[in-house]
């Protein structure tokens, strides 16, 4: 390492950088919207009345929650291949262990969204003649989006830092890209002062974001 802080190296690497960052950006997204979609339907089955899909649901969610993500994530990479008989790569892998991870927690979000509409909202559609499922899409999953939102981002600010981990199947996010150029350059200091000044911007602005709209709804 050589002396004196290099700013240069930080700005010809901004390209490189870009690019793992958007890798993390596509993951996170991903990950969240299959994750929502996942644990909304868990949400659904927890609370159905059928007890084994009830049952079912929440063992899947208590299995994952129970699990460290870098552990599902070298199972998915290791035993998908085995599954469907040829290699399926490094992002799908950890594409499938994220959504399924998260589907885990955001079931209880959701779940727990659903649980906060008051019954009177749901014995009104029932009076209007609504089925279960019209009951579900237009009455209560809105009010209950609205009391979950600020934990929704909340889980995706965590999704958006444990992408990280990937670096455990080779995959350039933006921690390795960052660390390749490190290493390449032996800039130790910049590159990672640089991972972590954009970890800390970015998930600031995504906690301001969440007290924001805390402050909202609570009014």
């Amino acid at each position: 390492m050589t002396d004196g802080f290099d700013l240069g190296i930080i700005v010809r690497s901004v390209p490189f950088l870009w690019d793992g960052l958007q890798l993390t950006f596509l993951l996170t997204a991903i990950a969240v919207a299959g994750g929502l979609v996942g644990g909304t339907l868990l949400a659904l089955c927890r609370l159905s009345s059928f007890a084994p899909l009830s049952f079912a649901a929440g063992a899947y969610v208590n299995f994952f929650r129970s699990m460290p993500l870098i552990l599902v994530i070298f199972w998915f990479y290791f035993l998908v291949p085995l599954v469907v008989g040829r290699p399926v790569g490094g992002f799908y892998s950890v594409l499938i262990a994220f959504t399924m991870f998260e589907a885990a927690y955001y079931c209880e979000i959701v779940r727990a969204g659903i649980q906060s509409v008051r019954k009177g909202q749901i014995y009104a559609g029932q009076a209007l003649g609504l089925t279960y499922r019209q009951n579900m899409l237009y009455v209560v999953l809105p009010q209950a989006l609205r009391n979950m939102v600020p934990i929704l981002l909340t889980q995706g600010i965590i999704l958006f830092q444990d992408t990280s981990l990937v670096y455990v199947v080779g995959l350039h996010d933006f921690l390795v890209s960052a660390d390749i150029v490190a290493n390449r350059d032996n800039r130790l200091i910049e590159m990672y002062a640089t991972v972590a000044a954009v970890y800390f911007v970015l998930c600031l602005l995504g906690s301001l974001g969440v007290r924001k709209l805390q402050r909202k709804y609570a009014l």
